[in-house]
């Protein structure tokens, strides 16, 4: 049987070629004078444009002294484009032009007549359009792969991890850095030569040197060049997948991620035969190239088809479904052990201190907890919770705000270990009135916010505020001389124009002062915050820049005027160090960054940041949009590298200056690999461990997102074994929230949806977040800062328990011995909790509260009386040898200026609650062994000589509540008018009115309050400190005057 193409065999020569019809010469008018200057002016705008755009971004690197950051970025971008522009585009048009170049006429038959027409249509734009072509797939081609430029700068620049793959045998670097790159190159060379290869079967077919009727025919040229392009294309395919054999390792099919049985002992094997095969086939185009014959490349390419579908595809399944399926467990259990041990490697869980079977304690007795340890450990103040108070009682004026939030840190003052919650005062624009919304206003005056405002975060004032140790405007506090000025935060305005010649009038306002002439106090920026607005060039391109004909034309600036723009300290960190992920958000702190006690203390935003990627083989692949997102933090971080990772280090820690924006990154990780690679990229762009002041390093700790997505892994990776990890009956899942904060905004989302067959669905219930606090694990030596997360069993449906299942905690203690890291830092610590436990876990406990009837009467008490009760956050320590669970209650008024104030604090040990306005009475109702000693600390029963009939009590219930209702009303008034008097008075008649609407309502139910298994106190509307005596501050101090 003769093969249909054996006459592309023929060496017939090319037929002459036709004529060319001579062209007909057109006559282009010269542009005039107006054509010429319109030219020029768009050019010159172009320029102008452009610069506003490039020149600006060297003027902000510049400033930052990182000049080589962008220029090392553009110039990967540039030159991989250049790169790949002149590859695609040469390959392109030269396979186009060397097909037409060897050409032939067709003179015969009406296909031969159609293409003639097709041919005169196209000569007069042959030329254009061969170029074209080549330029889109050019330009097209060369942009994707300038994509790719910290791949390819990572392939360069590789760092060795010195740990094998248990596969290859081969360093993680060649996975990490080199294949990513090889798979990029052989993609691009592919793509390219399919193009060209497509683009020269088109031109052939077009002038006639490949026909297919009324035979199939190839001139002699058309066959070399299809025959060399098809076979290097099958190069490249067998390349590819002989790469893929090593993809295999970093696969993400399966719950569990990794080369498993059927991919090991099936899909890799039929990649190697398939990259043979491919390579064969590559060798009979060339040989069908030179000697005319396509039956075998045509077989080839037929059995390669067959072979793909049958060893990539069929094959594999098979083995899956009758050798793997039926004896899974068996087979499977080695490469579910590689699973663990890499993921446990990829994401520092390999050192973790597993406790099992914690027998935790469920009764508490006299003497079983610490309490003066507790009081001094345990963090009353909810930063969530408490910002809105700090923003009504130290905001100062409307133009300040603390948008940031409160954040948990500790400082020492004094030889004193202070739990602290500390927040910065930044500017807030929208707060000026309307007449005040002018651009110099918004840019050259109002430019900065002012200090820090400092609470403890385990002590409170008698009426429940935040007990202040640094607060008002200027700062009046312990925290001493620091740079107060706040010109770089989140919340900070686009751009401000700063700056002036020494001995000029101040034009910014500094902050508020009654006494000050004009009643504020002015200043000038005289940091290095930004590039130099102070010639007309900069002042124009800024102004393109910003879109503000203000900014050009304004008289405000000088020659020693800056501009200062990407103020977010975050924003600052990415532009920097463009290859790091950062953290979701910031946080402040006041410190000595040069370790001279003579020299004030600056303000700084710390910024964690990671290394990571998503090739670490065997490793399992986290998202970090739902690793990090929990009831606080509703979205992961803006500045991610990459949202699917399955390796993650915490290697560098960066400080901003919140004076003057500068940006300091500092080696945290010295160990890592891809730390190394991108210092090799930026040299010097990262400054030692060594270069950390001690009092800096004290104030650095754990990671949040670090520990999110070790927390969601530890939950099903606490198990280490391959057997038991296979089985899963041991998995657990994170504690959703139980505080009450926000639900508000929270019901305004939507709360569920239908499935695909029109089912009404829930929407998913928000994670409990992790929280800072300070506490000591079991078999810690000391209590030390840590970040702490609960588990519960796993499992869904209505089946699912919430007790608790486990308990992890680590040590985020740094120190503060400059440039060296305290010894147990980084230390994580699981509890796991036997299956037969009784410890409730967090929704155990809320239900407790919730059930509990006089703590219920109390908590509805509060909230008809125009008021609302908030539910902080839920904290849990291991003490007394089990787990205390504790969490403020917080009351606000429902007037447009009200705030949350700390009324009564719940305490949960195993089955006992206790509800109570300070932490050590709610900590004595779980201790005490009598029932009858704990009785209500505010009163609350009827007094003695007193009676109340059923028929009286709903009457008096409403009065009380009315009663309340105005005591609660009146104290809101006076504290937000500072009269600490009348407030005091306010809260006797709201704790006398609670007391009475309390023994209505017992009357009412019949004495039904009174069989409550756990007796808890009315709440007193005076809190005390929940450690140490705390003196009222002054009506001036917490009004934030």
């Amino acid at each position: 049987m003769s093969f249909p193409f054996s006459v592309f065999g023929s060496d017939q020569p090319d037929q002459p070629r036709q004529r060319r019809a001579p062209r007909a010469e057109v006559k282009l008018r010269k542009p005039g004078p107006g054509a010429i200057t319109l030219a020029a002016l768009a050019l010159i705008a172009a320029v102008v444009y452009g610069s506003s755009i490039v020149w600006t971004e060297i003027l902000w690197f510049r400033q930052m002294s990182a000049t080589r950051v962008i220029l090392t970025q553009w110039g990967a971008h540039f030159g991989l484009f250049v790169v790949g522009l002149l590859v695609a585009t040469g390959l392109l048009y030269f396979s186009m032009a060397f097909a037409y170049r060897h050409r032939a006429s067709s003179t015969r038959g009406e296909a031969s007549a159609a293409l003639r027409g097709y041919q005169e249509a196209l000569e007069p734009v042959r030329r254009f359009a061969f170029w074209g072509v080549a330029l889109f797939f050019g330009f097209t081609n060369g942009a994707r792969l300038a994509t790719e430029w910290r791949t390819l700068l990572q392939f360069l620049n590789a760092s060795s991890f010195d740990q094998v793959d248990p596969q290859f045998g081969l360093d993680i670097s060649f996975f990490v850095f080199v294949l990513p790159a090889l798979k990029v190159l052989v993609s691009f060379l592919m793509t390219v030569t399919g193009i060209g290869l497509a683009a020269a079967l088109v031109v052939s077919y077009l002038y006639g040197t490949i026909r297919l009727a009324p035979r199939p025919h190839a001139s002699k040229h058309a066959r070399l060049q299809t025959g060399l392009m098809a076979a290097t294309l099958s190069v490249f395919i067998g390349i590819n997948y002989w790469l893929g054999r090593y993809e295999l390792l970093t696969s993400e099919s399966g719950s569990i991620h990794g080369a498993m049985y059927s991919d090991i002992n099936a899909t890799l094997p039929a990649h190697s035969i398939l990259a043979v095969i491919s390579f064969l086939v590559a060798a009979l185009f060339v040989v069908a190239a030179f000697r005319g014959t396509w039956r075998l490349p045509v077989t080839g390419v037929a059995v390669t088809v067959i072979a793909a579908l049958i060893l990539a595809g069929a094959y594999p399944a098979l083995i899956e479904q009758f050798r793997v399926r039926p004896n899974q467990r068996t087979l499977e259990s080695p490469y579910i052990q590689r699973n663990i041990d890499a993921t446990l490697a990829a994401y520092g869980l390999d050192d973790v201190d597993y406790q099992t079977n914690y027998d935790a304690a469920t009764t508490a007795s006299a003497g079983q907890f610490d309490n003066e340890a507790l009081t001094s450990q345990v963090r009353l103040l909810d930063p969530k919770v408490i910002t809105k108070t700090v923003q009504q009682l130290q905001q100062s004026r409307l133009y300040y705000g603390f948008n940031s939030g409160m954040k948990v840190d500790r400082y020492t003052v004094g030889g004193e270990r202070r739990d602290t919650v500390i927040s910065v005062r930044e500017l807030n624009l929208s707060g000026l009135s309307a007449e005040q919304q002018t651009w110099v206003n918004q840019h050259t005056v109002y430019t900065h916010g002012f200090g820090a405002v400092a609470a403890y975060g385990n002590q409170l004032t008698s009426d429940g505020l935040p007990s202040y140790w640094e607060q008002s405007v200027p700062s009046v506090g312990e925290m001493g001389e620091y740079e107060e000025r706040v010109y770089f935060s989140p919340g900070s305005p686009t751009y401000s124009i700063v700056g002036a010649p020494e001995g000029a009038e101040p034009q910014e306002l500094d902050y508020p002062d009654d006494t000050a002439v004009g009643g504020q106090v002015s200043t000038t920026f005289t940091g290095n915050g930004g590039p130099s607005v102070g010639n007309t060039w900069n002042k124009l391109l800024y102004a393109i820049k910003f879109g503000s004909t203000d900014l050009f034309f304004s008289s405000q600036t000088n020659e020693a005027s800056q501009i200062l723009y990407d103020r977010d300290p975050l924003q600052r960190v990415s532009k920097v160090a463009p290859y790091l992920t950062l953290e979701q958000s910031a946080y402040p702190a006041v410190v000595d960054m040069d370790g001279d006690a003579s020299t004030p203390k600056r303000l700084v935003w710390v910024v964690d940041a990671y290394t990571t990627t998503n090739n670490y083989p065997y490793a399992q692949h986290e998202t970090l949009s739902d690793a990090t997102v929990d009831s606080q933090s509703t979205q992961m971080g803006q500045y991610v590298q990459a949202n699917k990772i399955n390796y993650m280090r915490n290697s560098v820690k960066a400080v901003v200056d919140a004076y003057d924006g500068s940006v300091r990154l500092f080696r945290w990780d010295d160990q890592d690999p891809i730390l190394r690679t991108w210092e090799k990229i930026y040299p010097g762009s990262v400054e030692p461990m060594s270069a950390i002041s001690g009092d800096l390093m004290s104030h650095l700790r754990y990671p949040e997102d670090m520990f999110k997505v070790q927390r969601n892994l530890l939950a099903t990776y606490h198990v280490t074994d391959a057997a038991g990890f296979y089985s899963g009956g041991d998995r657990w899942r994170l504690a959703e929230e139980t505080s009450t904060y926000g639900d508000a905004a929270a019901s305004s989302a939507p709360s569920a949806g239908v499935d695909a067959n029109g089912n009404r669905v829930s929407a998913p219930t928000a994670l409990q977040p992790p929280y800072y606090l300070t506490m000591q694990m079991p078999g810690q030596e000391s209590a030390e800062f840590s970040l702490t997360s609960v588990f519960v069993p796993g499992g869904g449906g209505e089946g699912r328990r919430e007790a608790m299942a486990g308990f992890l905690a680590v040590d985020s203690e740094t120190g503060n011995s400059p440039g060296q890291v305290r010894e147990g830092y980084g230390k994580l610590r699981l509890l796991a909790l036997p299956s037969s436990t009784t410890v409730p876990g967090p929704g155990q406990v809320q239900n407790k509260y919730d059930s509990d009837e006089k703590i219920a009467t109390q908590l509805n008490l509060l909230n008809q009386a125009d008021s609302t009760v908030i539910r902080g956050n839920l904290l849990t320590l291991p003490v007394g040898g089990g787990l205390l669970y504790v969490q403020p209650v917080y009351v606000q008024g429902t007037g447009s200026a009200s705030y949350p104030v700390l009324r009564s604090v719940l305490t949960a040990f195993g089955d006992k609650v206790g509800f109570a306005p300070t932490l050590e009475e709610s900590l004595s109702q779980l201790v005490a062994d009598d029932p009858a000693t704990t009785t209500q600390s505010g009163g609350g029963g009827a007094q003695p000589g007193t009676s109340t009939t059923p028929g009286d009590a709903s009457t008096q219930l409403s009065q009380a509540v009315s009663d309340a209702a105005q005591a609660m009303r009146d104290a809101d008034a006076a504290m937000s008018k500072g009269d600490w008097t009348a407030y005091g008075e306010a809260q006797t008649r709201l704790h006398d009115a609670l007391n009475r609407a309390e023994e209505a309502q017992r009357a009412q139910g019949g004495g039904a309050a009174n069989s409550s298994a756990t007796p808890a106190p009315a709440p007193s509307a005076a809190p005390t400190p929940s450690a140490a005596p705390t003196p009222t501050p002054s009506a001036g101090a917490q009004s934030g005057s």
